[in-house]
């Protein structure tokens, strides 16, 4: 595998450079003195950003992008062997890695890389890590998988020895990192179209915990079920927290909630000795244990518990993560949520029901066939906590194949559960008609989903 060596800047194209993570490695690379260019399929805010840092964008990917001149070309998952840039690549003979190898060359090159995995709030504890260690003046590079309001994208380009970034599961991608720190938030059923079952991704987990060299350090979440299963026998230290005191070295107490669901709670750690206070500005409990997942990594880290309250206090949230986007009508309030899996569902609905509301709507777009299909009843479940159900069309993805699947199946499955109030439509347009009628003041509206869903959102509020 070709090795990056930040005290040897060479030339690198990046096939695919528009997405989140590979712009964000883009940028690092580029802020190393390495001669930086990449092609994406369409121009975007973000291939403009990186074409005003002097990175070379190709619009369309061609062949004639790719030039013998090139020391490595990297590659997203998307790319397949029939992309001409691939095909070019290879007739060539040049050096290539995919997204996930060259975050772990780049990991490499830090003497204290911090990778944060799980099946669900990745991003949000990447942030709030992020947040922390700014706050402390710790300078750490980032690369986290959604906007962060306080370094202006996704990505931060800082001088020490910590790098700070999120490790995708899917296609096996962390299994090309090399954490010495790393975070395992939580393991359920999803990318179903790569893992064969939750047992297939449980395995995985364990390889990625076992990647954690014996001087590091395993923060995991105690109330991952069978949690021995993925560390026992590990080398390196661990680190737990939860809901059980009695398996946790970090875990909560005494949990409240504001009017906006924001949640205020007492972290208790090193066997009780330490106590602090932390108020949180993002909604939901779920979030109780993103930031004690964030606290116990700050504390390795050595960052003053102090440091950490405040850093966490002030902590707003990403883009698409419960992002509040304004109101409509007669105060009707609009929130804009990232979630796509049954369990991300529950948890923003149950975080919305501690706002003040009279109705509580939701507008979901199901994320891919296959995961509809593999969660639907948990999918079903999950939606009927709100009060008003309005489902669009599944968003496609990388997919073709309907498997026999439609978001109309899943109205009828909701409804059938009890939940009257579900509705199907086939057009943006007919969902925002339908919600402009019938939302009343003091409602609140959640769009949900990791497709365009939140286009409706925007459109509501102008």
């Amino acid at each position: 595998m070709y090795q990056i060596d930040f005290n040897k800047p060479i030339r690198v194209f990046f096939c695919g450079i528009g997405g989140v993570s590979m712009s964000g490695l883009a940028e690092i690379l580029k802020s190393r003195g390495f001669n930086v260019s990449g092609s994406d399929r369409a121009a975007s805010d973000t291939t403009r950003k990186l074409e005003k840092s002097g990175i070379t964008v190709h619009i369309g990917q061609k062949e004639e992008n790719i030039t013998p001149d090139l020391d490595l070309v990297v590659f997203t998952a998307a790319i397949h062997p029939d992309n001409p840039e691939y095909r070019k690549t290879m007739q060539l003979g040049l050096n290539h890695l995919t997204r996930a190898e060259l975050l772990g060359e780049v990991m490499k090159n830090y003497a204290i890389p911090v990778a944060v995995a799980g099946t669900h709030g990745k991003t949000t504890t990447t942030s709030m890590i992020s947040e922390i260690l700014m706050k402390a003046d710790a300078d750490p590079t980032i690369s986290v998988g959604g906007n962060l309001k306080s370094i202006g994208g996704n990505v931060r380009v800082g001088h020490s020895e910590c790098f700070v970034a999120e490790a995708c599961e899917y296609t096996n991608s962390f299994l090309s990192l090399f954490p010495k720190i790393g975070i395992i938030l939580d393991i359920d059923a999803d990318h179903l179209d790569f893992f064969k079952d939750l047992a297939d991704i449980r395995h995985s987990f364990r390889k990625f915990a076992q990647l954690i060299p014996a001087d590091g350090t395993l923060i995991i979440n105690s109330d991952i079920d069978n949690v021995e299963e993925i560390t026992d026998g590990l080398s390196c230290r661990i680190v737990t927290y939860g809901s059980d005191k009695t398996k946790s070295d970090c875990y909560p107490e005494d949990i409240t909630f504001d009017t906006f669901a924001h949640p205020t709670y007492t972290a208790v750690s090193h066997g009780g000795d330490r106590r602090q206070t932390i108020a949180l500005h993002v909604p939901g409990e779920h979030n109780v244990y993103n930031s004690l997942a964030a606290i116990a990594a700050a504390d390795i880290l050595g960052v003053d518990s102090a440091v950490t309250s405040a850093a966490l206090s002030r902590f707003g949230g990403t883009d698409r993560r419960f992002e509040h986007r304004g109101e409509f009508g007669d105060g009707i309030t609009v929130i804009d949520d990232y979630a796509h899996h049954p369990t991300e569902i529950a948890a923003t609905l149950t975080a919305a029901t501690h706002m003040p509301h009279e109705k509580l709507w939701v507008i979901f777009q199901p994320h891919t066939y296959t995961r509809t299909k593999a969660l639907f009843d948990d999918f079903a479940k999950a939606l009927s906590i709100a009060d008003v159900v309005i489902l669009a069309d599944i968003y496609a993805a990388r997919e073709t194949d309907t498997l026999g699947i439609s978001s109309e199946l899943l109205a009828d499955k909701i409804r059938a559960l009890g939940h009257r109030e579900t509705y199907y439509f086939p057009t943006f347009k007919e969902i925002e008609n339908f919600v402009m009628e019938n939302c009343r003041k003091g409602d609140v509206l959640i769009t949900m989903g990791a497709g365009n869903v939140n286009d409706i959102a925007a459109d509501l509020v102008k």
